[in-house]
């Protein structure tokens, strides 16, 4: 069978001859990408870490450095746009790494034809965000392609972040016991952005939760320098994050499924599309490995801050189920939750 024959959202095969849409997803064929081309390629400790960020050593300090690329579909959504959204993610991945964000820089490929006003409006949202979130951006570039070559503008984001003396975390450092805590509701932004494509109507506006999470995962790591781990859940959402946290760590994992928060109307909206929120991207969340001792205290700090006001206890690192995830189900039974494998939600970030 040919891996085009669905479409969007073609079958996974262990050998491929080309790109499909599922290796952008942040799920198996990604991680398949990732572990078989670019990390034997450039072979070095910092790169096959695999964390959001790299932690560099410099100068008796250390530092944090990430990159990340910006093809969302449409450009503006409820919630935030490409350009804001280009910024928080960014401070997000140096964020959940234990860094301070210290500067950004922003590559812009546009394609011929894109409309300077929209430009404008993307470039006055990024430089928003810089504003309220206390990070320059500090150099740049832009390149131009083909009316046709592009679809009006990608934008590529790095960041340089300072990380604290004595914080280490790794996705490599969960034990059997830890808590596994969520700082809010899940799927938002995935959900916003597939309404607005498929024109779906709802009593509410469901909005993107793009938004970033420096001051978030300063006050948690304040309180607790024992945590573990933390992830933002944007590709793959929820469960690529623990898949790649049992595979490093070399544990298991097990939800209750009755404890992930979710929104009443990205609930409805999951359950109408077919979808499941533990596939679908956030911009917003984060995830924390915690020891069970701090927990209760971690979960307090992070009610305690906007952008925590939901957070859960969601589940438990186990010490069965090795390199597998298992969600308890909220009427019983147990069921594993796979890692994903297409792409259901293409150019979602």
């Amino acid at each position: 069978m040919s891996d085009t024959t669905l479409g969007s959202c073609p079958i996974p095969f262990s050998r491929y001859g080309h790109i499909t849409l599922g290796h952008g997803s942040g799920g198996e064929l990604m991680a398949d990408l990732i572990s078989g081309l670019f990390v034997p390629a450039f072979a070095n400790e910092t790169l096959a870490a695999l964390e959001d960020q790299a932690s560099l050593a410099w100068n008796g300090s250390r530092l944090a450095f990430t990159t990340d690329s910006y093809v969302v579909r449409p450009l503006f959504f409820p919630g935030g746009d490409i350009g804001s959204l280009a910024v928080n993610g960014t401070i997000n991945d140096l964020s959940v790494g234990g860094a301070t964000p210290i500067a950004l820089s922003a590559a812009f490929i546009l394609e011929e034809g894109l409309e300077i006003a929209l430009l404008e409006r993307i470039v006055r949202s990024m430089a928003r965000a810089c504003s309220d979130a206390g990070v320059e951006l500090v150099t740049g570039d832009t390149k131009v392609v083909e009316r046709g070559k592009g679809d009006q503008v990608f934008i590529n984001t790095s960041g340089i972040g300072r990380i604290a003396p004595g914080s280490v975390l790794s996705i490599a450092s969960a034990q059997p016991g830890d808590r596994i805590l969520v700082s809010g509701t899940l799927g938002d932004h995935g959900i916003a952005i597939l309404s607005v494509r498929e024109g779906l109507a709802f009593e509410t506006t469901i909005k993107s939760d793009s938004a970033p999470l420096h001051t978030l995962t300063r006050a948690m790591l304040d309180t607790c320098p024992q945590i573990r781990c933390m992830r933002d859940l944007t590709r793959g959402g929820l469960s690529s994050a623990l898949h790649e946290l049992a595979a490093a760590s070399d544990v298991g994992v097990r939800l209750f499924e009755r404890d992930i928060p979710l929104k009443t109307e990205v609930r409805a909206a999951s359950e109408m599309l077919g979808l499941d929120p533990v596939y679908i991207a956030n911009e917003g969340k984060l995830m924390a490995i915690v020891p069970e001792a701090h927990s209760k205290r971690v979960i307090g700090v992070m009610r305690s801050h906007p952008l925590g006001a939901d957070a859960a206890d969601i589940g438990e690192i186990a010490k069965d189920q090795r390199r597998r995830v298992v969600m308890q189900s909220s009427v019983g039974g147990e069921r594993v939750v796979t890692r994903i494998s297409g792409e259901p939600l293409p150019r979602i970030c």
